[in-house]
Protein backbone atom coordinates (compact mmCIF):
# COMPACT_ATOMS: atom_id res chain seq x y z
CA UNK A 1 0.00 0.00 0.00
CA UNK A 2 3.04 2.34 1.19
CA UNK A 3 4.22 2.23 -2.23
CA UNK A 4 0.87 2.58 -4.38
CA UNK A 5 0.77 6.17 -2.39
CA UNK A 6 4.07 7.09 -3.55
CA UNK A 7 3.90 5.93 -6.84
CA UNK A 8 0.58 8.59 -6.99
CA UNK A 9 2.18 11.31 -5.21
CA UNK A 10 3.11 12.64 -8.78
CA UNK A 11 -0.47 13.81 -9.96
CA UNK A 12 1.28 15.58 -12.65
CA UNK A 13 4.77 14.90 -14.26
CA UNK A 14 7.28 17.35 -15.35
CA UNK A 15 6.67 18.70 -18.77
CA UNK A 16 9.71 18.07 -20.94
CA UNK A 17 10.41 21.44 -22.06
CA UNK A 18 8.90 23.63 -19.29
CA UNK A 19 9.35 27.15 -19.93
CA UNK A 20 10.83 28.39 -17.35
CA UNK A 21 8.75 30.90 -14.43
CA UNK A 22 10.16 34.49 -15.72
CA UNK A 23 9.16 33.50 -19.51
CA UNK A 24 5.71 32.23 -18.59
CA UNK A 25 5.10 35.98 -16.54
CA UNK A 26 6.52 37.61 -19.65
CA UNK A 27 4.41 35.39 -21.90
CA UNK A 28 1.02 36.46 -19.87
CA UNK A 29 1.95 39.81 -19.82
CA UNK A 30 2.18 40.23 -23.11
CA UNK A 31 -1.15 37.98 -23.85
CA UNK A 32 -3.32 40.57 -21.39
CA UNK A 33 -2.16 43.21 -23.62
CA UNK A 34 -2.74 41.49 -26.80
CA UNK A 35 -6.21 40.64 -25.09
CA UNK A 36 -6.87 44.26 -24.40
CA UNK A 37 -6.03 45.00 -28.29
CA UNK A 38 -9.26 42.79 -29.03
CA UNK A 39 -11.18 46.16 -27.11
CA UNK A 40 -9.94 48.89 -29.53
CA UNK A 41 -9.44 46.53 -32.76
CA UNK A 42 -12.83 44.30 -32.37
CA UNK A 43 -13.35 41.62 -35.04
CA UNK A 44 -9.83 40.99 -34.95
CA UNK A 45 -8.17 37.72 -34.97
CA UNK A 46 -6.43 37.06 -31.57
CA UNK A 47 -5.21 33.97 -32.26
CA UNK A 48 -2.59 35.24 -35.02
CA UNK A 49 -1.40 37.63 -32.20
CA UNK A 50 -1.10 34.66 -29.67
CA UNK A 51 0.77 32.74 -32.78
CA UNK A 52 3.37 35.86 -33.05
CA UNK A 53 3.76 35.77 -28.52
CA UNK A 54 4.78 32.31 -28.47
CA UNK A 55 6.94 32.42 -31.18
CA UNK A 56 9.01 35.95 -29.99
CA UNK A 57 9.58 34.21 -26.91
CA UNK A 58 10.73 30.77 -29.03
CA UNK A 59 8.06 29.20 -27.18
CA UNK A 60 5.89 26.34 -28.77
CA UNK A 61 2.11 26.55 -28.45
CA UNK A 62 2.13 22.89 -26.76
CA UNK A 63 4.88 23.64 -24.35
CA UNK A 64 3.04 26.42 -23.31
CA UNK A 65 -0.14 24.73 -22.05
CA UNK A 66 1.63 21.87 -20.89
CA UNK A 67 3.90 24.24 -18.53
CA UNK A 68 0.88 26.11 -17.46
CA UNK A 69 -0.99 23.29 -16.19
CA UNK A 70 2.05 21.76 -14.50
CA UNK A 71 2.21 25.25 -13.29
CA UNK A 72 -1.61 25.34 -12.13
CA UNK A 73 -1.57 21.85 -10.26
CA UNK A 74 1.83 22.52 -8.79
CA UNK A 75 0.40 25.47 -7.21
CA UNK A 76 3.42 27.79 -8.43
CA UNK A 77 0.84 29.93 -10.98
CA UNK A 78 -0.47 32.79 -8.50
CA UNK A 79 3.60 34.19 -8.62
CA UNK A 80 3.71 33.61 -11.94
CA UNK A 81 0.72 35.65 -12.45
CA UNK A 82 2.07 38.57 -10.46
CA UNK A 83 5.24 38.69 -11.71
CA UNK A 84 3.25 39.62 -14.71
CA UNK A 85 1.37 42.02 -13.21
CA UNK A 86 4.51 43.92 -12.13
CA UNK A 87 5.72 43.68 -16.09
CA UNK A 88 2.53 45.46 -16.72
CA UNK A 89 2.90 47.76 -15.03
CA UNK A 90 6.44 48.95 -15.79
CA UNK A 91 5.43 48.43 -19.02
CA UNK A 92 2.47 51.17 -18.59
CA UNK A 93 3.00 52.85 -15.47
CA UNK A 94 -0.50 54.89 -16.03
CA UNK A 95 -2.31 51.47 -15.07
CA UNK A 96 -1.41 50.88 -11.72
CA UNK A 97 -3.98 54.14 -10.89
CA UNK A 98 -6.50 52.39 -12.95
CA UNK A 99 -5.64 49.12 -11.09
CA UNK A 100 -5.80 50.68 -7.57
CA UNK A 101 -9.14 52.54 -8.55
CA UNK A 102 -10.88 49.36 -9.80
CA UNK A 103 -9.92 47.58 -6.55
CA UNK A 104 -10.94 50.46 -4.32
CA UNK A 105 -14.17 50.21 -5.98
CA UNK A 106 -14.69 46.49 -5.45
CA UNK A 107 -12.82 45.84 -2.40
CA UNK A 108 -15.69 44.11 -1.08
CA UNK A 109 -15.09 41.34 -3.42
CA UNK A 110 -13.43 38.00 -2.57
CA UNK A 111 -10.18 37.46 -3.55
CA UNK A 112 -9.49 35.06 -5.84
CA UNK A 113 -8.67 31.57 -3.85
CA UNK A 114 -8.31 28.07 -5.84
Amino acid sequence: MFLFLVSCSEYISKPKNLVDKSTMSEILADLAINDQITFTFQNKNLESGTRYILKNHNVKADDFVESYKYYVVKGKMSKIVEEAQEILLKKDPKAEGFVKSKMEKNKNLPTLVR
